[in-house]
C-alpha cells in the first residue's frame, strides 16, 4: 500500500551508527514486524508504539487488517534498546498517510510510554556529535536529554515532551521552539579533602604536584593510616579543568554508560573502584563489550586503593591503557577498543600486615605470604608507573602543632601554569598521541617526542645513566624518568633540565616495595 523511511540513530559502543527506520504496510491480515536484528527491547516497541500511537489520537497499527513491516537498516548490525520508538511511530504514521513531512536532515531519538509520552534516552550527545559532522539540519530529543544535546552548535535541537506535541510541530500547526545553545557554567573542582587537611608528608604532596603537572602514574606505598588515601582524594582538587574536546569525550562515554549525572564533564572524572571489583566491571566486556572503570575514567583519574588485593589479571590488564592510552576487549562477537587516557594513582601497604621496612610496629608476616603479596606486582607493572611516594608515618607532635599546609589551590595553580608551558611547547611541532589528537602533557610523549623536546647537557646525561645502570632502569624506565624530569623543571619554569631534576625523578623509583 505505501513506504516510508525516517532517520534515528543508536552508539554502538562509543560510535554512533544511522538507522534507517523504513516502513512498508500492505494488505493482509493483521501482522506487525520489526526486522534488522532487534533485542527484545526493540521488538517490544511493537506494544509500545501502538499504545502511544492510539493514545496520541490515531487509530492504532493492530486496529486494521494490514501487514506491517519496520525495518531497521542496516540489517547486519543488531538494533538495541528503546531509542528507535520515535522513528518507528513516525515511519508507521506517514506509511499510513496520517501524517506527510519531509524526512530529510531530521533525526529523531526518543522512547515512548504507553500513553505518548516521551522518556529520556542514552548516548544523546555523541549521537548529536553524529548528526552534525553528517550534515543533519534537526535532531528531536526527549526533553530531558535536550541541554545534552544542545551542547552542540552547528544543529538544531528540539526538545520532544510527546508524541502529540511532535507531529504538531511537523504538521506545521504548533511549533516547538528551537532549544538554545547550552552555556555551560564551569565549576572548579571541589574535593571534600584538601591538602591542607593532611598533616605533614610534604614529600607526597610534592610527588602528586609532579603527577598532577606532568600526567604521571603514582603509586603511594606506606603503613596503614598515614593518609595515602586522603591524598588520593585531595588529588582531584588540584587537577585543571577539561578542555572542550576533552569534556565532549568524557561525557560522551558517560552519557553511552548511563552515568551521567550533569549536562557537561568540566572537571576530570574520578573514578575509586573497590579492590573486590570483578575484571569485567574494571576493563569492560561482556556478551556485548561494554566499558568499564578503566574507561569510565578516560581524560581523568584511576584511584586504585589497596593496588595489590585487586586480582591479578586485573592489575596485569593495565598494561596496555597505561602504554596506549587505549584498551582492548575481545569477544567471540568482536572486539572492541574503549579509549583509557588515565592517570593511575595507587595506594598500598608494603606488605599484608603494612608494617614491612618501617619504623614502628614490626612485621609479623611469613616469608610466603610476603612473596605472595609481592607478586601481585609484577616488574612490568611497576615500569609504567612513573613515580613511586613513600608515605610513612607522622610523629604524634606534627599532628597536634596545629600547624595548617598550603591548601589545594596553591597547588592547584602551579599545576595549571605547569600545564600552559607543555601545551605552547608542543604546539610548535603539534606532533600527534597515540590516539589523535594533539600531546599536551609531558606524560604522553612517545620515544621520538624525547629526542624533539627533551635535551640533557653532559652532567644530567651522565647522572641519568649511572642510575640507570646501577639500579637497573629498563628502557621504558630511563624514558619515564626523562618525562619525569621535564616535569619538575617544567614546575620551575625552567627552560633546560638540570641535574637536580634528573635527580629528583630518580628519588621516585621504588626501594621497598620491590619485586
Amino acid at each position: 500500500m505505501s513506504f516510508s523511511k525516517v532517520y534515528s540513530a543508536q552508539t554502538n559502543l562509543l560510535n554512533v551508527t544511522l538507522i534507517s527506520v523504513e516502513t512498508d504496510i500492505s494488505r493482509g491480515l493483521n501482522a506487525f514486524t520489526i526486522v534488522g536484528l532487534p533485542d527484545k527491547a526493540v521488538e517490544e516497541a511493537r506494544d509500545r508504539v501502538s499504545a502511544a500511537i492510539k493514545n496520541s489520537g490515531f487509530d492504532s497499527p493492530k486496529s486494521k487488517n494490514h501487514k506491517i513491516v519496520i525495518s531497521l537498516a542496516p540489517a547486519d548490525q543488531r538494533k538495541e534498546g528503546p531509542v528507535f520508538d520515535v522513528a518507528i511511530a513516525l515511519s508507521y504514521l506517514v506509511a499510513n498517510k496520517d501524517i506527510a513531512f519531509d524526512h530529510e536532515g531530521k533525526l529523531f531519538l526518543g522512547e515512548l510510554s504507553l500513553d505518548g509520552k516521551v522518556r529520556a534516552v542514552r548516548g544523546v550527545l555523541p549521537v548529536a556529535r553524529f548528526a552534525k559532522a553528517h550534515g543533519f539540519k534537526e535532531i528531536y530529543v526527549p526533553i530531558e536529554n535536550v541541554r545534552e544535546a544542545a551542547i552542540i552548535d552547528g544543529v538544531n535541537v528540539f526538545g520532544v515532551s510527546s508524541l502529540s506535541t511532535l507531529i504538531e510541530h511537523l504538521s506545521g500547526k504548533n511549533k516547538i521552539p528551537k532549544a538554545e545553545l547550552t552555556t555551560i557554567k564551569k565549576v572548579r573542582s571541589i574535593s571534600n579533602t584538601d591538602f591542607s587537611d593532611v598533616k605533614g608528608q610534604e614529600r607526597a604532596k610534592r610527588g602528586l604536584l609532579i603527577a598532577a603537572a606532568g600526567g604521571h602514574n603514582l603509586a603511594m606505598y606506606g603503613p596503614p593510616g598515614t593518609g595515602k588515601t586522603m591524598l588520593a582524594k585531595a588529588f582531584a582538587g588540584i587537577l585543571p579543568e577539561l578542555t572542550f574536546e576533552e569534556a565532549l569525550e568524557a561525557t560522551g562515554i558517560h552519557s553511552v554508560a548511563g552515568t551521567l549525572t550533569e549536562t557537561l564533564l568540566t572537571n576530570p572524572p574520578f573514578r575509586a573502584p573497590h579492590h573486590t571489583a570483578s575484571y569485567v566491571s574494571l576493563v569492560g566486556g561482556g556478551a556485548t563489550p561494554k566499558p568499564g572503570e578503566i574507561t569510565l575514567a578516560h581524560c581523568g583519574v584511576l584511584f586504585m586503593d589497596e593496588f595489590p588485593e585487586f586480582e591479578r589479571r586485573v592489575i596485569e590488564s593495565l598494561r596496555q591503557p597505561l602504554e596506549d592510552k587505549v584498551i582492548s576487549v575481545s569477544r567471540a562477537k568482536g572486539t572492541a577498543h574503549f579509549p583509557a587516557n588515565v592517570l593511575l594513582i595507587a595506594a598500598m601497604n608494603p606488605c599484608p600486615c603494612g608494617n614491612y621496612g618501617f619504623r614502628g610496629k614490626p612485621c609479623v608476616c611469613t616469608p610466603s605470604n610476603l612473596s605472595r603479596y609481592r607478586r601481585k606486582m609484577s616488574g612490568p607493572i611497576i615500569d609504567r608507573i612513573d613515580i613511586w611516594l613513600e608515605v610513612d608515618r607522622v610523629s604524634p607532635s606534627n599532628l597536634s602543632d596545629g600547624l595548617e599546609g598550603d591548601k589545594s589551590d596553591i597547588f592547584r595553580d602551579k599545576v595549571e601554569k605547569a600545564r600552559v608551558i607543555q601545551r605552547e611547547r608542543f604546539n610548535k611541532k603539534g606532533l600527534p598521541i597515540h590516539v589523535g589528537g594533539r600531546i599536551t602533557r609531558n606524560a604522553e610523549m612517545g620515544a621520538r617526542d624525547l629526542i624533539t623536546f627533551i635535551t640533557l647537557d653532559r652532567e644530567s646525561r651522565n647522572t641519568l645513566d649511572l642510575a640507570a645502570e646501577r639500579l637497573g632502569f629498563s628502557p621504558r624506565v630511563y624514558h619515564r624518568m626523562m618525562k619525569v624530569a621535564r616535569t619538575i623543571a617544567d614546575l620551575e619554569g625552567s627552560e633546560n633540565i638540570r641535574n637536580a631534576h634528573i635527580l629528583e625523578s630518580v628519588e621516585y623509583r621504588p626501594k621497598k616495595f620491590d619485586v
